[in-house]
């Protein structure tokens, strides 16, 4: 693999103010590549921003909520007003939730959490789909969680959530098979060092897990190597 082996390529990373999101877009700003990044936090979109200037790259800061009614679209017009094709998408954007049993769900959060783990993912793939296949090959990742195939106690909302939102993606790359070059795969970043993370497990050293760099590294070689449709692998 070359130094530079995403250069000349763009792509859009969601939930990229922080954690892994923040790290991916390093690392393909790193690899080469022109970074949108995207997150409600203009302050973590600036530090990540100049994180990948002072390493030599380049980026772009788009700070909106992709919950909010019409932001994806009003995205994806920016966006296509500047670039004709979109080489990567990573949709890694995605919020827990309050941890509880079925019976005690705060339903009105459960629809919060629904309307960005699986409607505004589904708006971006629908936003993005023209700039994904004028691209010569293009490449989308989302990120899941184990908990989105195996149900765990108290796990149910973001469980659900992530179930639903593996289908949707997965759904849209069976689409596109026979009649692009758009190539679709989801990857679960097991155990890592985030705010999410810690929210979930308050009592975890965080040492004892990986950064959030080992994930970005393997997204990166991901986005530069030849993935198959439909590919999941699941990191450490």
């Amino acid at each position: 693999m070359s130094e530079i082996p995403l250069a000349g390529q763009t792509a859009l990373v969601t939930g990229a103010s922080r954690g892994i999101g923040a790290a991916t877009a390093i690392a393909l700003g790193a690899a080469g590549a022109h970074v949108i990044l995207t997150a409600r936090t203009a302050g973590g979109l600036e530090e990540v921003e100049d994180a990948i200037f002072q390493a030599g790259g380049s980026a772009t800061i788009a700070p909106l909520d992709l919950a909010e009614h019409d932001a994806i679209g009003r995205l994806a017009s920016a966006i296509g007003e500047r670039w004709p094709t979109l080489d990567m998408l990573v949709l890694n954007a995605g919020m827990l939730g309050t941890l509880s049993a079925v019976n005690a769900i705060d339903f009105a959060e459960f629809a919060k959490v629904l309307t960005l783990n699986v409607a505004a993912q589904g708006a971006m793939l629908a936003a993005f789909d023209p700039m994904l296949r004028r691209a010569p090959s293009a490449r989308v990742l989302g990120i899941t969680s184990s908990v989105g195939r195996t149900p765990r106690a108290y796990w149910g909302v973001y469980g659900a959530s992530k179930a639903a939102f593996e289908n949707l993606l997965l759904s849209y790359g069976h689409e596109l098979e026979n009649v692009s070059q758009v190539r679709v795969g989801i990857v679960d970043p097991g155990a890592t060092r985030t705010k999410m993370r810690a929210r979930a497990f308050p009592g975890e050293d965080p040492a004892s897990v990986k950064a959030p760099e080992v994930v970005a590294e393997r997204i990166v070689a991901l986005m530069a190597g030849s993935f198959e449709r439909g590919h999941f692998e699941r990191v450490g």
